[in-house]
């Protein structure tokens, strides 16, 4: 069989349609059901289960398919207004916040899962681009949601951090006390026009920097698993700017991409599947299931979690980071690999240790997402221009002290 090879800006916009259908497809349309809008978490396996992230990357997804003209504007419009509804409505939520994940038909918690405020967090910044975008109605029900959230009940007065989880038959569990993916967080409780929490709460988590051979002074995340640098960038233009501590969130995630590369390069010995144009440690389906652990150095972590698994999306999601890196990675993945595609994208993940080569069955919908939103802003900054001009997210940013540098920013 003549496999068809396929490159560049061509293979971007090929996974980025994948990725745009897995959110319209894999979606409630049934606009008598109380969960129309939600959105699958995987395509396999447990498809009455929907992700509250999946429902905010979907309604991204419903901008990018507008401006490519994968659908009307009028449909699309009356899709996340109608999503929206089921959101302000239907969703069971606990002071504004959502459960991780849901019925896709009742909209009512699914899995004893935890009332999630990063997940929350992606949803509110769909929701607020997609009102900056459509504007009206979808605008007005947008800034409810986001109202609705009190950011202060989540927060731990003792250490002056945001709990990690909550479960109403336990309570508060963990801390977000050191630097992942929860930037998004402050930018939106320090701008809540309801119940802001004090910008004090940026400077109260843990920020450890090291070296990783030639790349100097990475401000790493617990076990270097390329989303904790890759979600809140999905949504915030942080290129050019600054905090009053001189951190420049984006060139960190310059380097912490550079550093994960590095680090499957000098590990390809020990697992085949890593490589000069296969890397990209980060949170994805693997062999023995979904797992967070998946890592490199820096980290506070062993990285006993690896087993050799790579996903598409760890080189997709930091293509704003390291284009031309990036887009080997998923030449190689498309050209060499052909049982890793398929109708929506990359499949979620493959790993080539075991006797046979393994490839996920399923797609996740975090995963579609953050290609998705990094694909457009890398090759349009289609996200970027509509999220940041939202009046909230500009207050937030100015009061965290995260500021433009005074130097032009040259487009990705």
């Amino acid at each position: 069989m003549k496999i068809i090879t396929c490159k560049g800006e061509a293979l971007l916009k090929k996974e980025l349609k994948g990725d745009f259908n897995f959110f319209i497809k894999e979606a409630n349309t049934n606009q008598n059901s109380k969960g129309y809008g939600l959105i699958r978490d995987k395509n396999k396996l447990s498809p009455e289960v929907a992700s509250i992230a999946s429902v905010g990357y979907g309604l991204a997804a419903l901008v990018i398919g507008v401006e490519r003209k994968w659908i009307a504007y009028k449909k699309a419009y009356e899709r996340a207004n109608r999503t929206l509804d089921t959101l302000l409505n239907n969703l069971e939520s606990v002071h504004g916040f959502f459960y991780h994940f849901v019925n896709m038909k009742t909209a009512k918690r699914e899995w004893n899962s935890e009332v999630s405020i990063i997940d929350t967090g992606i949803l509110i910044c769909g929701s607020i681009l997609a009102g900056e975008y459509f504007e009206g109605e979808v605008k007005e029900k947008a800034e409810q949601l986001y109202k609705n959230v009190n950011w202060n009940w989540y927060r731990d007065k003792n250490c002056n951090q945001f709990y990690m989880g909550y479960l109403p038959e336990k309570g508060f569990s963990g801390h977000w006390d050191m630097y992942a993916e929860q930037l998004m967080l402050y930018v939106l409780g320090v701008a809540s026009p309801t119940y802001p929490v004090d910008k004090s709460m940026y400077n109260d988590f843990k920020k450890p920097i090291t070296d990783y051979g030639e790349i100097k002074n990475i401000l790493y995340t617990y076990c270097g698993t390329l989303f904790t640098y890759q979600y809140s960038h999905a949504w915030i233009d942080f290129r050019g700017r600054k905090d009053s501590n001189g951190i420049d969130w984006f060139e960190n995630s310059i380097k912490a991409t550079l550093a994960n590369r590095k680090y499957c390069m000098e590990n390809s010995n020990t697992y085949r599947t890593f490589g000069e144009n296969s890397w990209g440690l980060t949170a994805c389906v693997g062999p023995e299931g979904y797992s967070g652990e998946f890592g490199a150095m820096p980290a506070f972590s062993k990285l006993d979690g690896n087993d050799g698994t790579i996903s598409p999306s760890g080189a997709a999601g930091s293509i704003v980071f390291t284009p031309e890196l990036s887009i080997k990675a998923l030449e190689n993945y498309y050209n060499h690999f052909p049982k890793f595609w398929c109708k929506y994208g990359f499949k979620d993940a493959y790993n080539l240790e075991g006797e046979r080569a393994w490839y996920a069955k399923e797609c996740i919908g975090i995963d579609k997402g953050i290609s998705m939103i990094m694909i457009e802003n890398y090759l349009t900054g289609l996200i970027w221009k509509y999220f940041m001009k939202n009046k909230y997210i500009i207050e937030g940013l100015d009061k965290l002290n995260i500021t433009q540098k005074k130097r032009k920013v040259e487009k990705v």
